[in-house]
């Protein structure tokens, strides 16, 4: 039975933890919010994030750090991406000396444009062979209602993403093991911009071919960065890139578009953000995600779009952005 620590008390960090124990590991979730602690050890939920779903009796819960990762095999780490230095650098003199890290955020750093995977490295002080990263179609109430889904688990060290593997492989969940950590990442870090998109599409009214042209193209600046920080581009044609987007796109589950839905409808940002409710990702890693991709060279037009949109503070008229994308000089599809 792998011992798992889970930090992070949100929907996905709670729903992989039922994950976890429904796979038969022992797991304990950290919380900043001693109540919601509470909810999941004595009544198995997680309402302010789950609803009614019903978690696994098995899972503890605590919001003392240094309980919950006593003695952890495998350390979950699902805080918003932009909190993630400060957490674990917090947590880092509790961290076993020789737990896997495992990574549920999909985001880039602010100010540093560095993956998670990087952040945890250059915090944690552990090397990439000790990193695993988990992406993929990951709407965390589907899964928690044991809804049927893949996703990837992938690390530079294959033990290591088998051990992940291993420990979460549940009746409705399968994960696939990969070595490609920077595909990964990326699929799931860009897929929220361009949910953000396909949700400014969806709010002001535009139809389906609108919003396939936003996946489609979406989907061709994701691959495009990837394979300027040496990705496979397969891996974004696989459940952490087109699966993962698909899925954040589409779903009005998705935070990410529903933001975008609300900014479509002539929202400001302030009070769309206060309409998603939870972390929209988008709106701090669009401009991380958007630097990185100028200091390698990569055109993103959409990312571009949004982030003129996030950080102009409604000084962007929402109507200009199809039209500074449709004006942009013709050329061949896959360039």
């Amino acid at each position: 039975m792998t011992r798992v620590a889970v930090l992070g008390s949100g929907s996905w960090g709670t729903t992989f933890a039922a994950v976890l124990a429904d796979a038969g590991a022992k797991v304990t979730v950290w919380g900043r919010d001693a109540r919601v602690c509470a909810e999941i050890a004595e009544r198995h939920t997680n309402s302010r994030y789950l609803g009614e779903s019903v978690l696994p009796d098995t899972i503890g819960a605590s919001p003392d750090a240094a309980t919950v990762l006593a003695d952890a095999e495998v350390v979950v780490l699902a805080v918003p991406s932009q909190t993630l230095r400060a957490n674990l650098a917090a947590w880092r003199p509790l961290l076993p000396a020789t737990a896997v890290l495992v990574s549920l955020m999909k985001g880039v750093e602010l100010g540093t444009h560095l993956r998670m995977s990087e952040v945890i490295r250059e915090v944690a002080g552990v090397g990439e062979h000790r990193i695993v990263v988990v992406s993929g179609p990951n709407l965390a109430r589907e899964i928690a209602q044991r809804q049927p889904t893949a996703s990837v688990v992938a690390s530079a060290d294959p033990d290591a993403a088998e051990l992940v593997a291993g420990a979460c492989s549940a009746p409705y969940f399968r994960p696939y093991t990969h070595t490609d950590v920077v595909g990964v990442e990326l699929g799931g870090a860009v897929k929220n911009v361009i949910a953000l998109a396909v949700g400014i599409a969806e709010g002001m009214g535009l139809g389906d071919n609108t919003k396939a042209t936003i996946i489609t193209r979406g989907l061709t600046e994701t691959a495009r960065l990837g394979m300027a920080l040496g990705a496979d581009p397969t891996t974004l044609a696989g459940l952490a890139g087109l699966g993962d987007l698909v899925a954040t796109c589409a779903s009005p589950l998705s935070r990410n578009r529903t933001l975008g839905v609300a900014l479509g409808r002539g929202l400001d940002l302030e009070q769309a953000v206060a309409a998603a409710q939870h972390t929209a990702e988008a709106v701090t890693s669009c401009g991380p995600i958007l630097q990185l991709a100028r200091a390698h060279g990569v055109d993103m037009p959409i990312t571009e779009q949004v982030v003129a949109l996030v950080e102009g503070q409604g000084r962007v008229p929402i109507r200009q952005v199809a039209t500074r994308l449709l004006e942009r000089p013709r050329k061949a599809e896959g360039l």
